[in-house]
């Protein structure tokens, strides 16, 4: 009775007590025809998780190496080294730089540069100290352009007017402070070991120049009278003139508020730096283009590689996916894609530059047909390279997009494709879950089973075992 109770009394104790009875490993037999049970299925189930793991990993290897291909040709274009730049024969005198997005070509010209664009600039002659006072008033800024009438008297065109409120006792930092906050000027304290002086500058160019009149309404402090700037104030001084650049352009005469210039050349950036003289040409990007036409088929191949590697129809964790299987062929189209506006006559596709597919499906480039394309019509060729839009005629970056686009489409494309072996990850892990719960019931089952007849098997044993002493017993007595 005792192995009975033990039986029943628990999960634990059962196992513990299993084969007490009969002599039999109850427990090694439970676990084995419970492993025999599930054992096809658990090999299925880590198979198919072997295989999902796989393909998962092999679609984020394509999605990377396409990526990535498609990221590095992007800003390889958008970086402007394969179009057309403008050139400076003195970059002392002018820097020139291409626009963002524009086409630069033909562009010849001689540039005299007589003037640069200054802003105005007025300090304050008397140092204060940095804890002293100003009066209470007023500072009215006025900014406009000086103009010269009939009888020669130059005055200041007022575009704008300004007052600043200035309270009893603020120090000249604070003033700074109101002046750049209401007035838009700039505005700084500069120590200059007697004190502080203030140095009030405008933005470049004639139209900026300004006046400031300082008005008293309070008394016992520093008069704001010292802060007034223009040609009859004496508290300060002004250093620079505001004034515009001029540049003479074919013998015409322009003027310009700033020393960048955005307007005088289309597409083409001037960023002054002195008066002098210089030329303003292009260069081909010739060397820069081939370089980027042989590195896209160095890429291409490497991806082709990636993708070849995963689809192998022998042993190719994604042999079997429609997304990765058609990734080749839609890159391969790229080399037949128009890729510039129809019309020239000139090149249209990477094929008539001398990019062709090979029979394995790599790519190679033949420099000879390069050259002569980019000889006969090297504006042609450049605009195959243009940072444009769409999957035809905006140039091979944008092609390239348009394709990757479709390759990665979270419906049909690699994304699609991994979101789909994702959920079946799930379901397999759902499946799996309930396959190991049944084993478990299973094991439970078994062990309950076979622990009542442990128990029972225990008390004919102990039963035998009485019999045998009683019957011993008899036989002693009767002896």
């Amino acid at each position: 009775m005792t192995s009975t109770t033990s039986a029943t009394s628990g999960s634990s104790s059962i196992t513990q007590a299993l084969g007490v009875g009969s002599g039999i490993d109850l427990k090694a037999l439970v676990a084995s025809l419970v492993d025999a049970q599930y054992a096809a299925k658990t090999s299925q189930f880590t198979t198919r998780q072997d295989t999902l793991t796989a393909q998962i990993s092999g679609l984020a290897k394509l999605k990377s190496g396409i990526t990535g291909f498609d990221s590095a040709l992007r800003s390889l274009v958008k970086g402007g080294s394969l179009a057309t730049q403008p050139t400076s024969s003195n970059s002392g005198v002018a820097v020139v730089s291409r626009l963002a997005g524009a086409k630069v070509a033909g562009i010849s010209a001689k540039i005299d540069v007589t003037q640069l664009a200054a802003a105005q600039a007025a300090t304050t002659n008397m140092p204060v100290g940095a804890t002293e006072g100003f009066r209470a008033g007023t500072l009215s800024v006025v900014t406009g352009s000086y103009v010269t009438d009939a009888e020669g008297k130059t005055s200041l065109s007022a575009t704008r007017t300004v007052s600043v409120d200035i309270a009893a006792g603020a120090t000249l930092s604070d003033i700074a402070a109101q002046i750049k906050d209401k007035t838009g000027l700039s505005a700084s304290v500069i120590s200059d070991g007697n004190g502080q002086r203030l140095t009030i500058k405008g933005a470049t160019g004639a139209s900026q120049a300004f006046e400031i009149t300082g008005s008293d309404t309070g008394a016992g402090g520093l008069s704001l009278a010292t802060l007034s700037v223009g040609p009859d104030a004496t508290g300060t001084t002004v250093g620079t003139k505001a004034q515009d650049a001029v540049v003479m352009l074919d013998g015409a005469r322009f003027t310009r508020s700033s020393n960048t210039i955005n307007n005088l050349f289309d597409g083409v950036r001037l960023d002054l730096q002195s008066v002098g003289t210089v030329t303003i040409g292009t260069a081909s990007p010739s060397n820069s283009l081939m370089q980027a036409a042989q590195d896209f088929v160095d890429t291409f191949n490497q991806v082709k590689a990636v993708i070849a590697e995963e689809t192998n129809v022998t042993d190719g964790v994604l042999k079997t996916d429609s997304a990765a299987t058609a990734m080749m062929r839609a890159l391969g189209a790229l080399t037949t894609t128009r890729l510039a506006t129809a019309g020239s006559g000139g090149p249209q596709t990477l094929a008539d530059i001398g990019v062709s597919t090979n029979r394995d499906g790599t790519l190679s480039f033949n420099t000879a047909t390069f050259n002569k394309a980019i000889a006969a019509d090297p504006a042609a060729v450049e605009a195959l390279f243009a940072d444009g839009t769409g999957a035809s005629g905006g140039g091979l970056s944008a092609a390239l997009s348009a394709v990757v686009g479709k390759l990665t489409d979270k419906n049909a494309g690699l994304d699609g494709s991994t979101a789909r072996y994702t959920k079946q990850q799930s379901d397999l892990a759902d499946a799996k879950s309930k396959a190991g719960d049944a084993a478990t019931m299973l094991s439970t089952r078994l062990t309950s089973q076979f622990a009542a007849m442990d128990a029972r098997v225990a008390a004919y044993k102990a039963t035998q075992a009485f019999m045998t002493q009683q019957i011993a017993q008899w036989t002693k007595g009767n002896d």
